[in-house]
């Protein structure tokens, strides 16, 4: 995608929290956490993460169309069997007012769901788009395809976007983020290990598959995935790492249109602006100034043959998974089964949910939250929050390692949070949506047109403070440090993060760990680059950003120290935000829950003591089984540890985890050089 502006708790994910969101019967029995799921023969002084859930993980195998199974996984499929019931109900009558949210929603699945017709068309509704590109005879009608790509169907080379303003929090500004790369990430392109060199090879006869799919001979279709991967080769060399794309003061490059025309003048970019609609936004931030160079030289150097051809597969690449079984089968078993070692693939029903969530998120978020979110539950969530901010200013204000002045700072930045808990005040509006009957793929292109138009509308307007960046009926939950607020969507609100019914030792560990965790995501290494209103600002003195720093580095050693798969060791740099907000998380969480009533008893309940079961609470949250494939790429590209590391990471230089387990010097969950931040 184009510039992130958001730290998420997970990437990709599972668990009822609040139980006003879901129709569960009252007088069912509240399990707090599964006593059955710990592993009693392991020790906690030495495993804790194996001691907390290691009989979960014999006894729960990953499902075949699922690449992990976890706490995350679990209650995601959840979800999406509460959104079944609801767009079954509303695609067996959409009704005729093509107006109206329950059409737009109910036909936009029966086209998904429509594998006979979907199947019968083949690639045929590409054929306009293919035609398109064959008819490029210059580099005029080059640039005019690849805008006209990026408008309606999908983004060769980079990304067009629109985010907040990095150093003006209060407007929108135009983006653009390198892309363009069919393998997950650039160092796929180059890393010269056995399996990356097979993954490359994969990689090509991958492409020469589905180029034979639109029905290009054998032997021509070798030749050209050769020239397609020679050609994004040329664009991961000027890629970014993802470690270099985690400095936003580096990523941040707000040039005039002029000066971009003047940096990479092979590709014609007021043609291009002119032809998505932008007009001259006047100024757009860059986020890899060398990227869009190299894309300037491309134009000029790579023949004609070799755009079409890279285009052509660009496009199908994107849009396979909407089109016949044969390309989504392809699809599959290249994106899902080699590279994240799923075996099958997932039901028709389960991808058709996807694609209408994704099309349609907020309009189907309403449906959602009437059913399973009432507005009380907002209240319950807004208590625990207000806790855990209330112990976050604590921590600040008892820091021994930072200055007064850069205290008063951070003080008025976490004073200057806003919350969003559940669902938008206002609902995005779907009015200028057209769906149709006819065609899936017709509909996927109408709502990829919609929501590009949406966004060019807000160019160099005043943010809207009521945008969400995340649908209800996710699973997961962000911080925005350009808008510095915290969201948590109302399907991650469920249990075993939190439920009312059950101790605040359970609560705290799940719920108010996760709360923790995305406050902190505004104190760790990138979150703390900016100010209370979301601008990027350096607001620290130069000796507490030195201190800051040094502690950091003591994170990303330790994390640089863990191999999770053979001999690959998990990013320290590329995972530190994660690692700092999870660390945070637990210990802002804990000393909020340290003031509650089951803490001050200090009651036994199921043999453990409350702050015991405060951290049974955090392991048992990041239960996960995950396929060796999928744990490899997560390795490679995601900013999050893997989840036993989210466990034992943290803990290990907690002493409020020591003394609650017992923990001595010598024992392996006791690191000797302990981490301290927040």
């Amino acid at each position: 995608m184009y510039k992130s502006t958001i730290f998420l708790l997970i990437i990709a994910g599972a668990i009822c929290m609040f139980t006003g969101c879901s129709n569960k019967n009252e007088e069912e029995k509240v399990v707090s956490f599964d006593l059955s799921g710990l592993d009693t023969t392991v020790s906690p002084q030495e495993d804790f993460y194996h001691y907390a859930v290691g009989n979960w993980l014999k006894n729960n195998p990953i499902p075949e169309d699922q690449t992990r199974w976890a706490s995350f996984t679990i209650l995601a499929e959840e979800t999406k069997s509460q959104l079944k019931t609801i767009i079954d109900d509303v695609s067996a009558k959409p009704g005729d007012d093509k107006s109206s949210m329950r059409y737009k929603v109910g036909t936009f699945y029966n086209t998904a769901m429509d594998s006979v017709k979907i199947d019968k068309d083949g690639w045929q509704p590409l054929a306009p788009e293919l035609k398109r590109i064959d008819a490029i005879s210059d580099k005029e009608g080059l640039i005019k395809e690849v805008a006209h790509m990026h408008v309606n169907t999908s983004s060769p080379l980079f990304y067009f976007g629109s985010a907040v303003d990095e150093k003006n929090s209060d407007s929108v500004i135009a983006n653009i983020w390198q892309g363009g790369l069919g393998l997950p990430d650039r160092d796929y392109y180059f890393n010269s290990d056995d399996k990356s060199k097979e993954t490359r090879e994969k990689y090509v006869e991958h492409i020469a598959k589905m180029l034979q799919l639109m029905g290009i001979d054998e032997e021509a279709s070798k030749t050209e995935a050769q020239k397609i991967m020679e050609f994004e080769t040329k664009l991961a060399e000027s890629s970014n790492t993802r470690v270099e794309n985690r400095n936003p003061q580096a990523t941040y490059n707000k040039l005039t249109t002029e000066e971009i025309a003047e940096k990479a003048p092979g590709f014609n970019w007021n043609m291009y602006l002119t032809e998505i609609g932008a007009g001259d936004p006047g100024v757009i931030d860059i986020g890899q100034p060398k990227f869009i160079i190299q894309v300037g030289k491309l134009v000029d150097s790579e023949p004609l043959d070799t755009w079409k051809s890279y285009l052509k597969w660009n496009l199908v690449n994107a849009m396979a998974p909407y089109l016949s079984s044969d390309f989504a089968n392809t699809d599959f078993d290249f994106y899902d089964k080699y590279l994240r070692g799923a075996e099958k693939q997932q039901p028709r029903w389960k991808r058709a949910i996807g694609y209408t969530n994704g099309a349609l998120g907020e309009a189907v978020g309403q449906l959602y939250v009437k059913e399973y979110f009432p507005p009380e539950a907002k209240e319950k969530a807004q208590a625990i929050v207000k806790n855990i901010v209330a112990s976050m200013k604590e921590r600040i204000e008892n820091l021994d390692w930072m200055s007064n002045e850069t205290k008063k700072q951070a003080l008025t930045k976490l004073a200057g949070f806003g919350v969003k808990i559940g669902y938008p005040d206002k609902w995005r509006d779907y009015s200028e949506l057209e769906v149709t009957p006819d065609s899936f793929v017709q509909n996927i292109i109408n709502s990829n047109a919609f929501d590009h138009k949406e966004m060019l509308s807000e160019i160099n307007q005043p943010v809207k403070p009521w945008q969400w960046e995340m649908t209800p009926q996710t699973v997961n939950a962000y911080y925005s440090p350009s808008r510095n607020e915290i969201v948590f969507p109302a399907a991650i609100l469920q249990f075993p993060f939190y439920d009312y019914r059950v101790d605040d030792a359970i609560n705290y560990g799940g719920m108010g760990a996760v709360i923790g965790h995305e406050i902190t995501h505004g104190f760790d290494d990138q979150g703390r680059q900016y100010d209370a209103n979301g601008n990027l600002r350096d607001w620290w003195t130069e000796e507490d950003a030195k201190r800051f720093d040094e502690r950091a580095q003591v994170v990303v050693d330790q994390f640089n120290n863990y191999i999770p798969v053979d001999t690959l060791k998990v990013n320290g740099k590329l995972t530190l935000g994660e690692n700092i907000a999870d660390f945070g998380g637990l210990t802002i969480s804990y000393n909020a829950f340290k003031k509650t009533e089951q803490f001050k008893n200090g009651e036994m309940i199921d043999g453990f003591t409350p702050a015991q079961r405060f951290f049974l609470s955090w392991a048992q949250v990041w239960k996960t089984n995950i396929r060796e494939e999928a744990l490899v790429q997560q390795i490679k590209t995601d900013p999050h540890s893997p989840a036993m590391y989210r466990v034992i990471g943290p803990l290990s230089n907690m002493p409020e985890f020591f003394e609650a387990f017992n923990i001595k010097d010598g024992d392996k969950m006791r690191r000797k050089d302990l981490a301290k931040i927040w």
